[in-house]
């Protein structure tokens, strides 16, 4: 009798975490779990310093802010020769895709290196490769190692080092506001649905009430 009383307290508790895990049974991972929580809570990019590839240092949050476009923002090193070429050619479809639909000035692309080697002089020669717009598509690096694992730590993105200079990591599109916030993250593969919750969150900013209209702005 006590190892049913053991199982069925163990069974209960393995039940109890997976509903945690999954939202409520309303998703199958911890990865899509996460995904759900990012949609329902977006979360606030912190101060990050970053370099552009025009050697210029930059607050991402700040700048994200100040442009005022939805960004979809990836990860990537610029030696990679795998799963970052796939990525910067989806990326490159989706910087054909804003510019053929006229959404240059709603919608911007921004791609993120993890590796410090690269600096603004390799970044520029990337950019160039992937045949990138500097006004639709930008790219950067980090500066400051703590802030750079903060950034992959909110962003969920893991990096391994690998041998030969290599690095294995996972890698997705980060849809984030023009507030500065991170609301959505979708499949790599999926470029297309990427750029639709691009759209709706553009849509949404531009109908959200500016703070202060209600009250004459007092």
């Amino acid at each position: 009798m006590r190892w049913i009383i053991a199982l069925t307290l163990a069974l209960a508790a393995g039940i109890g975490a997976l509903y945690g895990l999954t939202g409520g049974f309303t998703v199958l991972t911890a990865e899509a779990a996460r995904r759900q929580d990012v949609a329902l809570h977006p979360r606030p990019i912190p101060v990050l310093q970053v370099l552009a590839e025009d050697g210029r240092v930059l607050d991402l949050g700040q700048d994200l802010r100040r442009d005022g476009r939805v960004a979809i923002v990836n990860f990537f090193y610029t030696r990679c020769l795998s799963l970052c070429l796939v990525q910067g050619s989806q990326t490159e479809r989706l910087q054909e895709a804003i510019v053929a639909r006229g959404l240059q000035d709603r919608i911007r692309l921004i791609s993120i290196s993890f590796d410090p080697r690269d600096r603004a002089p390799g970044l520029a020669r990337y950019a160039a490769r992937m045949n990138a717009d500097p006004d639709v598509w930008q790219f950067l690096s980090f500066t400051q190692p703590a802030q750079r694992d903060a950034a992959l730590s909110l962003f969920g993105i893991t990096v391994v080092p690998a041998p030969l200079g290599e690095f294995e990591h996972n890698a997705a599109f980060h849809i984030v506001t023009p507030d500065g916030s991170l609301a959505r993250v979708m499949d790599l593969d999926e470029p297309g649905l990427a750029l639709i919750a691009a759209e709706a969150l553009d849509e949404a900013a531009r109908q959200a009430v500016p703070a202060g209209r209600e009250t004459g702005g007092l």
